[in-house]
């Protein structure tokens, strides 16, 4: 028995099933004691990638997702994905590990400050100095991830608290009494049996306590029948429901589509949110919101704060009222001020607003016709597009394309700009928990990281990794992790051999493409490299015959990336987000 054994005792008690990491020896009893216990642990090519894919598992199952990593820059290579898991409220638990407690600050390998690095960043973090500590701060660790507003957790471990005494005592040259020949030596050697014995200290006695119940913060009734009185009151009421609405996981889902469905009014989807009502719900509406918030009497904002997506709470009007379901107070106030603040989880507040409201109210169907009717006239503005004919293919054919061929228990994975940005209007998620973007920090690199975490979850689902060829770069190594794990996952590029989302404005704007040029690469052929397959697609007429293809082998097993040359197109002109 070492501290890695413990750690893995507690993941075990917390109810995780994967651990992801890039080995180092640093860390490595906290892996070989979580597949002990029968933990898969899943080693990648990069540190940010283990945070992505426990960042996806915490997202799609609400139970946080778990990433270990070696001291020095195994640490500083997960501060994006950190960051990202912060601003997107992901509970993350992130396992360092650090340089011996007796050596720190003499100039041991990869000794830096970790904790001044990663406190602005994490809900909690704490460096353990005793074996027996490892236990209480970790799950406290958990604990403190899911409440309240979640979010990433730092839990330094120094590698001597993982080990077994007998290998600390060798480690740090602890000598037995008969072996001091010096009084100096002797001097030595008192100090580090103290050290020792401090550092051991009731390592033996520890317990391992039950799985951490998070603290959810709850409404008060008046808060929750005076909104429900907006909503009945208004004419035209609309529900935006964003990430923060899904973090209890899939165990909520059926509650939260029940309480929008009684409440009855339009419902437009972002983030996780997406797919929550499937993709053919008749409340369920994909474009013009901006003109729809506009026109709006009452908004209900479920877990989304009104900052650049909501251009900074400007797309609603300014007669609005607006009632802001959230965890955080902040969010709930951000830019605008709300007409009511309920700070309390967002599908527990829809599910009491729907128990205070008449199910059966159909006064809102000339609201609805007008939202349906904007909804077909951009359907058919795609569709025309899409239809035109150029060399390659055109983005919005593809994405039509891998619309049509997505199975009903796909999960889509959006790593990119322009091209993920358009697919994101095509593409329609086909039920809960079925679409994973970076969120509100809008990282690039997500993709690999999500993809492994959701095939993880998901093993029987399609997994569709959308990139564009500018964010691909971040991750075409973990091709390797894909075949050495057999997760079948299909990869699309579209590769339009530009950086096009930020061409689009800089050369409009400023008329330079300078650092926007790429190559149209062969990553087909890299994937091949990999041990994956690779498909090529130039030719609009095969996008059928490319997707089934990858469709077969991805459920046989084999990871597959699919290279789509694309075509320039207007369709995204003069979008920009800062």
């Amino acid at each position: 028995m070492h501290g890695g054994d413990l750690i893995a005792q507690v993941l075990e008690r917390q109810g995780v099933r994967w651990l992801f990491t890039l080995c180092g020896g640093h860390i490595s009893p906290i892996l070989t004691g979580a597949k002990a216990l029968g933990i898969r642990v899943i080693d990648v090519r990069h540190e940010a990638t283990a945070v992505f894919a426990a960042d996806a598992v915490a997202r799609l199952t609400g139970v946080p997702g778990v990433a270990a990593v070696t001291a020095g820059p195994g640490v500083t290579n997960t501060i994006t994905a950190i960051k990202n898991a912060q601003l997107a409220q992901s509970p993350v638990v992130l396992l360092g590990g650090a340089t011996a407690t007796i050596l720190r600050g003499r100039g041991a390998l990869q000794d830096i400050d970790q904790m001044a690095l990663f406190g602005p960043h994490v809900k909690l973090c704490e460096t353990v100095g005793r074996v027996k500590d490892l236990v209480s701060t970790l799950e406290r660790a958990f604990e403190v991830a899911q409440s309240g507003v979640p979010g990433p957790v730092f839990v330094e471990c120094p590698v001597d608290l993982l080990y077994d005494e007998a290998t600390v005592r060798e480690m740090i040259g602890a000598k037995a009494a008969s072996d001091v020949r010096s009084l100096p030596d002797m001097a030595v050697q008192l100090y580090l049996r103290a050290h020792l014995a401090r550092v051991f200290a009731g390592s033996k006695r520890v317990r391992i306590g039950p799985k951490r119940r998070p603290e959810i913060p709850a409404a008060f009734g008046h808060a929750i029948t005076r909104a429900a009185k907006l909503v009945l009151g208004a004419e035209r009421p609309l529900v935006l429901v964003g990430s923060q609405a899904t973090v209890r996981g899939p165990e909520s889902m059926g509650q939260l589509r029940e309480a929008l469905e009684r409440i009855g009014a339009p419902v437009y989807l972002s983030g996780m949110a997406r797919g929550l009502l499937g993709a053919k719900h008749p409340l369920l509406y994909r474009h013009k919101r901006t003109q729809a918030l506009l026109d709006a009497d009452v908004v209900v904002l479920a877990g989304v704060p009104c900052d650049f997506r909501l251009n900074y709470g400007l797309q609603i009007g300014r007669k609005t009222k607006i009632i802001a379901l959230n965890r955080s107070e902040q969010d709930a106030r951000k830019n605008r001020r709300p007409t009511a603040a309920i700070i309390a989880d967002p599908c527990d507040s829809l599910q009491s607003m729907a128990r205070a409201m008449d199910a059966g109210r159909d006064r809102l169907a000339p609201w609805k016709d007008r939202l349906r009717t904007r909804d077909g006239e951009r359907e058919d503005e795609i569709a025309q597009q899409a239809a035109t004919e150029v060399p390659l293919v055109h983005p919005l054919r593809l994405c039509r394309g891998i619309d049509q061929h997505l199975a009903d228990d796909s999960v889509l994975v959006a790593d990119g700009g322009d091209f993920v940005a358009t697919a994101s209007y095509v593409t329609a998620p086909r039920g809960p928990l079925s679409w994973l973007d970076p969120g509100v920090f809008g990282t690039l690199g997500v993709g690999a990281g999500f993809a492994i975490g959701a095939k993880l979850v998901r093993p029987d689902a399609e997994v569709w990794l959308l990139w564009g060829d500018g964010s691909a770069g971040y991750g075409l190594s973990e091709f390797d992790t894909f075949v050495r794990h057999s997760l079948g996952i299909i990869a699309v590029v579209g590769n339009d051999a530009s950086w096009a989302q930020i061409a689009r404005d800089q050369v409009h704007l400023l008329g330079d493409d300078v650092g926007t040029v790429l190559r149209r690469t062969d990553y087909d052929r890299v994937a091949q490299g990999f041990g994956a397959a690779g498909l090529r697609l130039d030719d609009a007429t095969a996008i059928g015959q490319i997707l089934g293809e990858a469709k077969a082998l991805a459920k046989a097993g084999t990871p597959v990336l699919i290279n789509a040359h694309l075509s320039p197109s207007e369709f995204r002109k003069g979008s920009i987000s800062m």
